[in-house]
């Protein structure tokens, strides 16, 4: 059993957490949990609050892996919390079905004990499980995220180190290409020189599932870079990589000026954002193939002006 599924255990039972994370850790939860500080507090404010939810939990994760970076000790993962939805969650309605509570999370350890715990949780694709979101349809596909089509995520195999490198030098060539739009046309970044023509880009509620280039410029990428003409990678908490395998993210990751309309299809706020963000990647050969991301879209919202929760609530007289 991995690490994470100990601590998580350990929560479950009421047992000694200290054998998996630091008494003080830092727990980094999507809007509107936010920041937690302590043991006693991740109990009571995150892990109550999901568990009373959520009958049964379980965590279900299907990529996890681990690396060095700067001398600490990360893990990528993401999958999803399972549960009989039976208490409303943070004021979404309970439905009495399975609920699948999507996760994507990057722990940093030491001394082999979580230190500091990032993970944005899907609220919004909890309101939709519900029938209750308030924001626009996904213009990509909305529903459950599959896992790596290799199936392999859990035992990812590392032929040398080298191929780790190149996996990493592969998604930083990319990210920098995507920094070369023009402002006019989205053919400025050349997409066909890292992704595959099939690739599946796994983007959180409110966005959805893409596949290939065209379908990504159409229902995510297109609406996005208008929408934040400035936008900028301004902080990388890690990046973790394992054989054809790699992930980045940061607390926040990236921000940008509301400039333009059209995202989610909200009107320009013309505030400047933060964003938290969170990609694991997986290549094949000299492309990349597969793409899960975490983007903690209400958070996006509420420096906009909008709570989601409660436009939830007016929306369905909640």
């Amino acid at each position: 059993m991995s690490l994470i599924n100990n601590f998580y255990s350990a929560l479950a039972d009421n047992s000694d957490l200290e054998q998996f994370a630091a008494k003080d850790m830092k727990l980094h939860v999507s809007y509107p949990i936010n920041d937690i500080n302590g043991l006693d507090e991740v109990n009571s404010h995150y892990w109550q609050l999901l568990s009373k939810s959520m009958a049964n939990i379980e965590r279900k994760a299907f990529i996890e892996f681990q690396s060095e970076y700067e001398g600490k000790d990360w893990i990528a993962a993401t999958g999803y919390f399972v549960g009989r939805f039976e208490s409303s969650l943070l004021g979404i309605p309970a439905t009495g079905k399975t609920l699948y509570l999507r996760f994507t999370e990057l722990v940093q350890l030491e001394d082999n004990k979580i230190t500091d715990y990032y993970i944005i949780l899907d609220f919004l694709d909890v309101m939709n499980q519900a029938g209750v979101n308030p924001l626009r349809k996904s213009l990509g596909h909305d529903g459950l995220i599959m896992p790596p089509s290799t199936m392999d995520g859990l035992h990812i195999q590392e032929s040398s180190p080298e191929q780790a490198n190149d996996s990493e030098n592969l998604v930083m060539e990319m990210l920098e290409e995507l920094g070369r739009f023009d402002g006019k046309s989205l053919e400025s970044m050349n997409l066909g020189g890292f992704w595959d023509p099939d690739f599946m880009w796994y983007g959180p509620a409110g966005i959805g599932t893409t596949r290939g280039i065209d379908g990504f410029r159409k229902h995510h990428q297109g609406p996005f870079v208008f929408s934040f003409p400035d936008r900028v990678v301004d902080h990388k908490a890690t990046i973790i990589k394992k054989g054809n395998y790699v992930s980045t993210g940061g607390w926040p990751h990236m921000h940008g000026s509301h400039l333009v309309g059209g995202w989610l299809g909200l009107p320009p706020s013309g505030k400047e954002l933060e964003l938290r963000v969170m990609d694991i990647w997986r290549r094949e050969g000299s492309l990349l193939k597969e793409n899960w991301v975490g983007i903690d879209i209400i958070h996006m919202c509420k420096q906009m002006g909008l709570d989601v929760f409660e436009m939830m609530k007016l929306t369905y007289n909640l």
